[in-house]
């Protein structure tokens, strides 16, 4: 770059750089500023008459002060939330053998009695070659067979395969054991069988009698989210030392659609088989994340947003998950009022203030000059960021929408290549891939984005407080390879 372009940049990133440190802190500048004020003031003082002031004082007011300083002291740690933290993460790691290449997918649609157009053929081919997706996902076993098997042994089997191979992973990689669990949370959408799954893991790891136990369907994608805002609700308010066992997943075999609505045929495509699992505690002893601020939008009310991810059958009587072709603009405009009650939350005062300014702008010159809102920059408040890995289109609309860059949103597209759309689980493969990076430090803030049905957004702020030993985890067999390069999309599907 030439000189004379370079030194107005220059000036312009060292100009931020100094309204940041002055904003972010402008309590500390002001407080010294009175420190010092207070001390040119009381200069004449001499340090033989201060003494004496302090020992003229009578021994109950030193007394009634420092009870005081202490009561106020205790007042304040009784009204601040406990801290909850992540003790471990444990994901499931599919063997070779579950792998679903799209010559695999394509030979299998074509042996399919159903598909009759070859029209439909095509377009899930392309829909596969730009959904992001590579060609080392995986699928269960009922996804091999043609046709495929929804039956209750092949969603049993299924769950078990997964939801004990997170599980054994976290516990394998923590001190922890089984007897420490004080309560299970169990989040799953469509397979709900009895007895439920949360009963399937006390039964497996023998759990004590008096273990609480929830069971969460339904929620989507942003399940695991949600089940991480009640396991802190709950830590809050537990005993200290009291341990929470978080498992996300989704179980296919039961959800694969036989009919031919695209828009219907759209989770056959793109959900592949995943579980993960979290072990949170409200001691820190043992703890690699704290958790920070959490946020939950629900959109529910609206119609569109409502149905833009629905069980339903279609005209021939088959039932799936219908996903809205408004789908990636709905989680745009969720993730805008998710911001709105997110950000003054995390983001510093500098970036806050400039969100007001540009506010207090657009209201003055409202109907004489058009006034663009200023987009706060959310990497001054995180190093790290894990957006659920629910499609290419949903990556890139939160990428535009936070003005991220690529190297920002890797993590999010090499899991879904890698894995591809795992459901509520996919943030927790994103975590585990800037980890397995070596990228995470000490003190670095990570923002967990997830969407789920109904419509609601999910937001989650983590802070690491021990980074991982090793890189062992689900991508200790491919991480060398990663990233990778992604195809251009040129035209739309």
């Amino acid at each position: 770059m030439h000189p004379t372009m370079a030194g107005p940049s220059n000036r312009a990133k060292i100009l931020k750089i100094w309204y940041q440190l002055v904003v972010n802190n402008f309590l500390a500048v002001v407080a010294v500023a009175f420190l010092a004020a207070m001390l040119r003031s009381a200069w004449p003082i001499s340090s033989s008459d201060l003494v004496a002031r302090l020992h003229g004082l009578r021994p109950v007011h030193v007394l009634g002060v420092m009870i005081l300083a202490a009561a106020v002291a205790k007042l304040r740690r009784m009204r601040r939330p406990r801290d909850v933290y992540l003790v471990e993460y444990g994901c499931f790691r599919p063997k070779a053998c579950f792998r679903a290449p799209f010559a695999t997918c394509l030979e299998h649609v074509r042996l399919l009695p159903y598909v009759v157009h070859e029209e439909d053929v095509v377009w899930g081919m392309r829909l596969l070659q730009r959904s992001g997706l590579g060609e080392e996902t995986c699928v269960p076993y009922a996804y091999h067979y043609v046709p495929p098997d929804r039956s209750l042994a092949a969603s049993r089997e299924e769950t078990e395969l997964v939801i004990f191979s997170a599980v054994d992973d976290v516990f394998t990689r923590t001190s922890v054991t089984p007897a420490d669990i004080d309560v299970v949370i169990v989040n799953c959408s469509i397979f709900t069988p009895t007895p439920v799954f949360v009963d399937m893991v006390v039964n497996r790891y023998r759990l004590r009698a008096d273990v609480k136990t929830v069971n969460l369907s339904g929620m989507g994608c942003s399940a695991a989210l949600v089940s991480v805002g009640l396991a802190r609700n709950l830590l809050q308010v537990a005993p200290h030392g009291t341990h929470v066992l978080i498992v996300s997943t989704e179980i296919l075999s039961s959800q694969y659609y036989f009919g031919t609505e695209r828009e219907m045929l759209l989770p056959n495509c793109l959900f592949r088989m995943g579980a993960a699992a979290m072990i949170m505690s409200n001691s820190g002893e043992r703890a690699r994340f704290r958790l920070g601020r959490t946020a939950r939008t629900v959109t529910a009310a609206q119609d569109a947003s409502y149905r833009c991810v629905f069980q339903e059958e279609d005209g021939e009587g088959h039932t799936g998950i219908c996903l809205s072709k408004d789908l990636v603009a709905t989680a745009g405009q969720a993730l805008k009022s998710n911001i709105v009650t997110f950000g003054p939350l995390v983001l510093p005062a500098s970036e806050q203030l400039l969100v007001a300014l540009s506010v207090l702008k657009r209201k003055l010159l409202s109907g004489r000059a058009k006034v663009r809102l200023y987009r706060p920059d959310f990497r001054t408040a995180f190093e790290h960021f894990c957006i659920h890995a629910g499609g290419r289109g949903v990556i890139d609309e939160v990428q535009r929408g936070l003005g991220l860059s690529d190297e920002d949103v890797e993590a999010s597209r090499m899991a879904l290549h890698r894995f591809g759309n795992t459901s509520s689980s996919s943030v927790v493969y994103e975590l585990a891939y800037i980890e397995a990076k070596g990228r995470m430090r000490k003190g670095d803030r990570v923002w967990m984005i997830s969407f789920g049905a109904g419509f609601d957004c999910n937001s989650v702020a983590w802070e690491c407080v021990k980074p991982a030993a090793d890189a062992d985890g689900p991508w200790a067999e491919c991480i060398h390879r990663y990233p990778v390069r992604l195809p251009q999309i040129i035209k739309e599907i």
